[in-house]
């Protein structure tokens, strides 16, 4: 008798049997498409590894490489009060963290609503509800305090140029923004005017992005943390290189080659010259609708924002050519960013073998009576668009892996896709495997992990303010030379 190993268990989704044959060469041919293999993976990994270098050097590339001014990872002895600003699209949260110096940490927060017409109204405006936000959460969370200067990081994830870690020119308002006369100006000074304005005893010593804040706080809780991502709407990563491998700064300068710099990446920028990413005609609509097209090639074909809109066109296309929903009305499918990452993780983590569930999604939905055959279709798709969206996400730590040449390390992730999509984390965890080669490792084994981070924009901002306050008292540089700060702020 052969002894042919265990049975796989049944597959909670059904077999393909009863799907029609022209419906079957559809998921074949999407396969096809949107399968990116080991080789392909590393040929992308390759590739990633001399834009991450490009966008380091004096003539840059697509990946902008923002050195952040963040110049060393936390010792976990760090202690003291310190406040946190994070001004999202529709929230600010305001935080007071207590370092206690053992690597551990006490967070007192609050949230306040960002009124919608702050976003069009003037910048005065803009810094005065703020610096208001501020001074209440003090009075809530100190009452009657005589309060010394506070230092505050603030998280202003919205592109900005930066000579040092207490300054930032708005590059261009996003999140739904439009406020004039702030756009190619330093918005430190406007904020600090609006803190004396208000008498709010807060000093703005580090403005950060969320993506270097939530590699910092990991580290804090975490020291084998290498690197923080953000798998969200968007896309980042940041990670610590040294001086003398930034080219770009040569002679701007004051620091030893040796200094580490947290370089905030903006990867989403990846491959704008469609060189190597696997795109398929509906990544190319998709890119060519969009509000900005040639720009964010990665982002595109990872992030939240677009993950349902792919699988919107896609479901379009094989509609106009007759394979599913026939004789129906899809005018409700027919809305641009109609259908969002939510939606298909509903659809992935439907238990049922006959896919009640996104029968129910899609009558309610989209008023679309599906077929159990088309429905395993629709289910086939979601999961090659999530699978893809891990696996290239993964060929970005992957190259900054060997870009530094860590073989070993822990990746602090956040974000909506990272933590609620379902799959990410072992889809990427399995691309990474493919990539090093780890074949006779188990999950557990694999020395390079991505695992949930620590809260950057809240702890993050207070740490680098932390350390950047360290910085200062020891008479440290925290940017470019004051001559060149001078010369480029005229």
């Amino acid at each position: 008798m052969v002894h042919l190993g265990p049975k796989k268990p049944p597959s909670r989704k059904g077999s393909m049997a009863d799907v029609p044959r022209d419906l079957l060469e559809q998921i074949s041919q999407l396969e096809t498409i949107f399968t990116v293999d080991a080789n392909k993976l590393k040929a992308i990994v390759e590739h990633f590894i001399k834009e991450l270098e490009k966008g380091l050097s004096k003539e840059g590339g697509s990946i902008p490489m923002i050195p952040t001014w963040v110049m060393s990872m936390p010792d976990g002895k760090e202690k003291g009060s310190y406040l946190a600003l994070d001004m999202g699209g529709t929230n600010l949260r305001v935080c007071e963290v207590q370092l206690l110096g053992n690597r551990d940490f006490d967070i007192t927060q609050s949230k306040y609503h960002m009124p919608p017409g702050m976003k069009t109204g003037t910048s005065e405006q803009l810094w005065d509800y703020i610096a208001e936000c501020l001074e209440a959460f003090l009075q809530s969370h100190h009452p009657d305090e005589a309060l010394h200067e506070l230092s505050l990081g603030f998280t202003f994830s919205y592109p900005c140029s930066q000579t040092a870690i207490d300054n930032g020119v708005l590059q261009r308002w996003t999140k739904g923004f439009d406020i004039d006369g702030v756009e190619g100006h330093d918005v430190q000074p406007m904020f600090e005017a609006a803190l004396k304005r208000k008498n709010v005893p807060i000093h703005v010593t580090a403005l950060i992005n969320d993506t270097t804040g939530t590699m910092v706080a990991s580290n804090y809780t975490d020291p084998e943390t290498q690197m923080g991502c953000i798998f969200g709407t968007g896309c980042n990563a940041a990670y610590f290189d040294v001086v003398k491998n930034i080219p770009k700064l040569e002679g701007l300068v004051d620091l030893d080659p040796e200094t580490p710099m947290a370089i905030n990446c903006e990867w989403g920028a990846f491959d704008n010259e469609h060189v190597i990413l696997p795109r398929t005609k509906y990544d190319v609509q998709i890119d060519e609708d969009s509000p900005r097209p040639n720009q964010q090639a990665f982002e595109k074909m990872i992030a939240g924002l677009y993950l349902g809109e792919i699988h919107r066109i896609v479901m379009l296309d094989l509609y106009e050519q007759g394979f599913i929903f026939e004789n129906q009305s899809v005018e409700a499918l027919k809305k641009p960013y109609s259908i969002d990452a939510s939606l298909l993780s509903q659809i992935e983590e439907d238990p049922f073998e006959n896919l009640t569930e996104v029968e129910d999604l899609f009558t309610t939905r989209f008023g679309i009576q599906t077929t159990e055959p088309e429905r395993k279709l629709v289910r086939r798709l979601a999961e090659l668009i999530g699978d893809r969206s891990a696996r290239l996400s993964a060929a970005g730590v992957a190259a900054i892996c060997k870009k530094k040449g860590i073989e070993k390390c822990h990746v602090g992730a956040d974000g909506s896709v990272f933590n609620k999509y379902p799959h990410f984390q072992e889809r990427g965890a399995q691309a990474l495997a493919e990539i090093f080669g780890w074949h006779d490792l188990t999950p557990t084994q694999y020395p390079i992990k991505v695992q949930p981070a620590e809260d950057g924009s809240g702890v993050g901002a207070a740490l680098i303010a932390a350390l950047t306050a360290k910085r200062v008292n020891e008479g440290l540089p925290v940017g470019m030379k004051p001559e060149i700060i001078a010369k480029l702020s005229k």
